[in-house]
């Protein structure tokens, strides 16, 4: 990894559709080193993947949310692999901190995210969830 690699993933993070004749221009090498730099760059695994960023409340989620779960110890395991089974949560994370667990969750409305959440109370060995409602994204992308 030099100075030209992180240059690429500075460009293709902004714009991962940025034509790599265009990235070759702006620094100045030819647009084959770009592509032989970007293929060894998904082939290590540095670049897992490229994604969409959507106005999630323009289809129809009016409620984003973070939420903080814990959970009893020894349920641990069994609790991290149910979250993921979940379609309405997004992403799932362990954490230190406040809460074991970090979710992204999408809900279409309150009562969806209210359903969800009394989903989430009822697993056993879950102690705790906090949601937040995200009101507006500062910096950034969900």
């Amino acid at each position: 990894m030099d100075k030209l690699d992180l240059s690429i993933i500075e460009y293709l993070s902004k714009n991962s559709r940025t034509p790599f004749m265009q990235i070759a221009r702006k620094l100045k090498v030819s647009e084959s080193t770009i592509r032989k730099r970007v293929l060894n760059l998904e082939k290590s695994g540095t670049i897992k993947k490229y994604s969409l960023v959507v106005d999630l409340n323009k289809i129809g989620f009016e409620n984003i949310a973070l939420v903080g779960v814990d959970v009893s110890p020894e349920k641990y395991l069994d609790v991290a692999k149910k979250l993921t089974e979940f379609d309405e949560i997004k992403y799932v994370a362990s954490s230190t901190g406040d809460h074991m667990f970090m979710l992204e969750v999408l809900a279409k409305n309150d009562d969806d995210l209210r359903v969800l959440s009394d989903k989430l109370k009822s697993l056993d060995g879950v102690t705790r969830i906090c949601p937040a409602i995200i009101k507006d994204t500062l910096k950034g992308s969900l």
